[in-house]
C-alpha cells in the first residue's frame, strides 16, 4: 500500500542515498531532486552523476533543480555580509530555512509530492524536531529556524540510525559500495578549504589593525578583523601578555579587535532576535545551545516585542553575535534564533 509521494533531496552522498532506499522500501512513491546551490567547478557534475545512478537503481525519477541564484542571495551573501559586519553567521541554518525546507517544499508542491525528505540526522514527529539517535551526527541545531508550518511534511529516516550502520547498509548493496567509503561532505558546501578563501574573493581581508584591551588601550596588532571570530586565541599579538588572550569583540568599522583573558569570555545573559518557535511560548525554561559543538545549558527565556532575553543558569564562553541559539526541552527542540 502506497504511503504517499515523497520528494527526496538527493546529493549523491551516502546519507541521502540510504534515505531514498529506505523510503521506497517503506512503500512511499519516491522522486528525487538534486539541488544546485553554487558554482564550484566539477562539483555538481560529479555529484549529480551519483544521484542519477541511485535514481536508476531505484527506478525513480530525479530532477535537477538550479537554485544557485536564490542560494547566493539568501545564503552566500548573508555569509559574506555577516563577516563583513563582524558577525559570526551560520549559513547552514539559513539554507535549511529558505532553501532545503523552503524552496524544496515549493518544488514538492509543483510535482504533487505530499512529503519532503533528506538525509539529515534528526527526528521529527510533525510538531517538533528532536535530537537524533546518533549524538555525534545530530543536526537538529541547524534546523531550529525551519518554519513550523512545514514540519508535518518532513521525513527524516536517519534520525534513528547511527552513521556506521548507514555506511554498512550501503556497502551491502553492490551498486552503492563506493558511496559507503567516500569522504564526509563539508559542513558548509561552498567552503572548499577555509572561510578566508571565500571572503578574500569579495573584499580585502589582509589589512593590519589594532588590538585593544577591555579598557580601550592599544596592546598589539592583528592582520585584519575578518580573520577573527569571538573566542579565537591565535593570529594576533598582545604586548607583554603572560596569560592566553582571546577575541572578545570585533569592531569592523575601525578594523580593531578587543581581547582579554578567558574569564572575560564568560556570559550569563544575552538577547536573541529572528525568533522561530515550534510552539507559541512567551516565557519558559529550557536548555540552550549557542554553538553547534557545545553542550546545551539550562536557561530561562522571556520573549517581548520580538526579542528573547535569555538568562543562563550556568555561564557559557565565547558568545558570538550572529551565531544561532537553539532551544531544547530535553531531546525536543523548541526552536531558536539569532544571537544579538
Amino acid at each position: 500500500m502506497r504511503k504517499g509521494k515523497v520528494l527526496v533531496g538527493m546529493s549523491g552522498g551516502v546519507d541521502s542515498t540510504v534515505t531514498a532506499i529506505l523510503l521506497q522500501k517503506e512503500g512511499y512513491e519516491v522522486e528525487g531532486v538534486y539541488m544546485k546551490l553554487h558554482h564550484t567547478p566539477g562539483y555538481h557534475e560529479e555529484n549529480f552523476t551519483k544521484a542519477e545512478r541511485v535514481a536508476k537503481y531505484l527506478g525513480v525519477k530525479i530532477h535537477f533543480h538550479d537554485l544557485s541564484k536564490e542560494f547566493k542571495e539568501v545564503v552566500y551573501d548573508y555569509f559574506v555580509e555577516g563577516y563583513k559586519e563582524g558577525l559570526t553567521p551560520n549559513p547552514c541554518v539559513m539554507c535549511n530555512r529558505t532553501i532545503k525546507f523552503g524552496k524544496m517544499v515549493e518544488f514538492a508542491d509543483s510535482i504533487g509530492a505530499d512529503f519532503v525528505a533528506t538525509g539529515h540526522y534528526i527526528k521529527c514527529d510533525g510538531e517538533f524536531i528532536y535530537i537524533a539517535e546518533d549524538p555525534n551526527k545530530d543536526q537538529s541545531y541547524f534546523l531550529c529556524e525551519v518554519k513550523k508550518e512545514v514540519l508535518p511534511r518532513l521525513i527524516f529516516p536517519l534520525g534513528t540510525w547511527v552513521k556506521t550502520d548507514v555506511k554498512a547498509y550501503a556497502a551491502d548493496i553492490e551498486v552503492l559500495k563506493d558511496f559507503a567509503t567516500q569522504a564526509e561532505s563539508s559542513e558548509i558546501c561552498f567552503v572548499e578549504n577555509t572561510y578566508d578563501e571565500v571572503l578574500a574573493k569579495h573584499m580585502l581581508i589582509d589589512m593590519p589593525g589594532e588590538v585593544l584591551d577591555t579598557e580601550g588601550e592599544v596592546v598589539g596588532t592583528h592582520k585584519g578583523y575578518m580573520h577573527y571570530t569571538v573566542g579565537k586565541r591565535r593570529g594576533f599579538t598582545v604586548n607583554g601578555a603572560h596569560d592566553p588572550h582571546f577575541v572578545l569583540e570585533i569592531k569592523p568599522e575601525t578594523n580593531q579587535i578587543v581581547v582579554g583573558t578567558k574569564e572575560k569570555l564568560e556570559a550569563n545573559t544575552f538577547e536573541v532576535k529572528q525568533i522561530n518557535l515550534f510552539k507559541d511560548l512567551t516565557e519558559f525554561t529550557c536548555q540552550v545551545k549557542v554553538r553547534y559543538r557545545t553542550q546545551a545549558v539550562p536557561c530561562y527565556v522571556k520573549i517581548k516585542d520580538g526579542r528573547a532575553s535569555v538568562i543562563l543558569h550556568e555561564p557559557v564562553f565565547g558568545l558570538a553575535k550572529g551565531q544561532i541559539a537553539a532551544f531544547y526541552e530535553g531531546a525536543k527542540m523548541l526552536g531558536g534564533g539569532v544571537i544579538c
